[in-house]
Formats: structure tokens, sequence, C-alpha cells
């Protein structure tokens, strides 16, 4: 009898996985396509340049596109809203010439670090104060504090570049916590794989959703919307500071501009791995997905020996598409 029993709960866990897979596939339809994306363009351009998909170039491509991939996970949070974050690129930027300011002025690497990270959590927390508080429009918010940022980056250092002199901070980009895995790509994984469990499992990731979805039904069902949109934004600008971190440790040098295209593709990525402009869809393995298709886009068309002046021209016909796709797909489903 107990075998018997023990029998038929094993054939009802076998069940249960095998109903398990088809709903996780259907849930995540959007990524695999994105990822079979991925695929196809390597391939195409291995057909071209065979080293595009020898393990270095693989390796390239992920050091590439791990600081956007860290601050489209950001933008992504801010878009899950509704809202939006055009100051990201700026803070970028800043957090990098903040950084290597306070190095030259004696700060060890910590100190700096913290200075860094600090540039994003003001930004972040204007642009929430702003957006929540003033109840003035994100794009104009963040579009101010795009301009501000973006010009107290050439003013701390007098537009100069700056060299980064701490001789470990390249660990912070290329070492290695866990044996065997860089540290860039180890922290894109774990903030990914947090930010999906926390939307996708918990109660409190949910909200971000249901802000997205409908802010006036969110308030009525008792959800703290304005906490959750500043908290969103706070989050965005931690994340593209901690990005510009990571540049700053790999390049070991900060540029005014570094982050002045950065903007672009992180609103790119969002909208290329699913997440709607309107807000309440999306995920965070989309957006990293999308990070990875941007980068990947690059860097096929550098090895071809396309014209490099043409990837902004890309990038903006990839977002159009995106844009597009996710235009008619939600007139669809009015």
């Amino acid at each position: 009898m107990t075998d018997a029993t023990n029998g038929a709960a094993t054939a009802k866990k076998a069940r249960a996985a095998r109903t398990r897979a088809p709903g996780i596939l259907l849930s995540y339809r959007t990524e695999a396509a994105i990822a079979g994306a991925i695929v196809v363009l390597l391939l195409a351009v291995g057909i071209f340049v065979p080293a595009a998909l020898s393990m270095g170039n693989v390796q390239n491509i992920i050091q590439a596109a791990a600081p956007l991939i860290i601050m489209s996970l950001g933008v992504f949070l801010v878009v899950v809203t509704g809202g939006i974050d055009l100051s990201v690129g700026s803070v970028f930027s800043l957090t990098g010439m903040v950084t290597a300011l306070a190095m030259a002025n004696g700060a060890d690497d910590l100190t700096a670090s913290v200075a860094g990270l600090a540039v994003g959590l003001v930004f972040g927390a204007i642009n929430g104060f702003l957006v929540t508080v003033v109840r003035l429009a994100p794009f104009v918010v963040t579009l101010i504090t795009y301009a501000v940022a973006g010009s107290l980056a050439f003013i701390v250092t007098n537009g100069r570049s700056m060299p980064i002199g701490a001789p470990d901070f390249w660990l912070l980009n290329s070492g290695e916590i866990v044996p065997g895995v860089p540290n860039h790509l180890l922290f894109c994984i774990v903030l990914m794989v947090v930010l999906e469990y926390v939307l996708r499992k918990v109660v409190l990731g949910r909200w971000f959703y249901a802000v997205g979805s409908s802010a006036t039904a969110a308030r009525l069902l008792g959800i703290p919307v304005l906490r959750i949109k500043f908290a969103a934004y706070v989050i965005s600008g931690l994340l593209a500071s901690f990005a510009g971190l990571l540049t700053a440790s790999y390049i070991l040098n900060a540029e005014a501009t570094a982050g002045a295209s950065l903007m672009l593709q992180a609103i790119a990525a969002v909208v290329i791995g699913g997440a709607s402009l309107f807000g309440g869809t999306g995920s965070a393995i989309g957006a990293v997905l999308g990070a990875l298709m941007i980068t990947c886009i690059q860097n096929g068309v550098n090895l071809i020996g396309v014209n490099s002046f043409w990837q902004g021209s890309v990038t903006g016909a990839a977002i159009l598409l995106a844009v597009l796709i996710d235009r008619f797909s939600n007139k669809n489903r009015l």
C-alpha cells in the first residue's frame, strides 16, 4: 500500500513538472525569441567573420555588455512603473568623474566608490521626488537631470579625462569573487536573478507591475504608488552609477562623455526585451537579453567592417521596430 501511494505521488509530481515546463516557456516566450535572435545574429556574422563565434569574442561581448545590462535593469524598473529615465547616461559619466576625482584627492578605493554611488543615489532621489511629490512629467524631469548631470561631469574636472590611479580598482570589474567567474558577469547574473525573482515572486515586486498597469487602481488597492515610483528612480540611479564604476574599473580612466550614448541604448534594450512603454509588462531577463542584442549588433558591425557611425542608426531602427511591435500588440489587446 505504501509503495502504491509513493508511486502515485511520484507520478503526480512528474505530471506537475511536465505541466510547469510549458507554462514557464509560455511566460518567457518573448525572451526565448530574443535569445534565438541573438544566436541567429552571431551565426550570421560568423559566416562573414568566423572569429565572431570564438570564445574570445563571446567574452568580449559579455564584457562590453555588462555596464549596459546593469543600467538597463534600472531603466527597466522605471519603465515597468510607467515612467522613463533619460538621466542614466549622464549619471554614468558623472559617477566615473567623481570617483576618479576622489581618488586623485587621496581617497581610497572604497571611499571613492561610495562617492560615485552617491551620485546615482542623489540624482535618483531628485528624479523620484520631482515625479512623485512635485508631480512633474517623468520625461521632463529626467531630461533636466540628464542635462545637469552631463554638465557637472564636465565641470568637476574642466572637461579633462581622469586616470584611475588606484592599483587594485580593476578588481571590481575583472576580479573573481567566485573562482572562474569574472565579477562583471557575476554582478549581471546576480542582479538579473534577484530582480526577476522579486518582481515575479514577492508581493513588493508585483506592486511595480500593478503601478505601471494602472496607478489609480493600484492606489485603490492600498498600494503605496508614490513610494514604489520613488524607489524605482532611486534604484535606476544607483544601478547607473554602479555601471559607471564597472566601466571606470575596466578602462581605468574616466571620461565626461563616457555615457553619452548609453541612455538611448538602455531604453532600446528595455523595449527590445519586451517591456511596454505603457508600463506594467516586461521582465528583467528580457532587459538583459535586449542589452546583449544591442551589444551583439555593435560587435557584428565592427567585425564586418561597417562604418561605426552607423551604430546609432541601427540602434534607432531597433527601437523603432520594438516600439511598433509594442504599439500594435497593445492595440490588439484593447
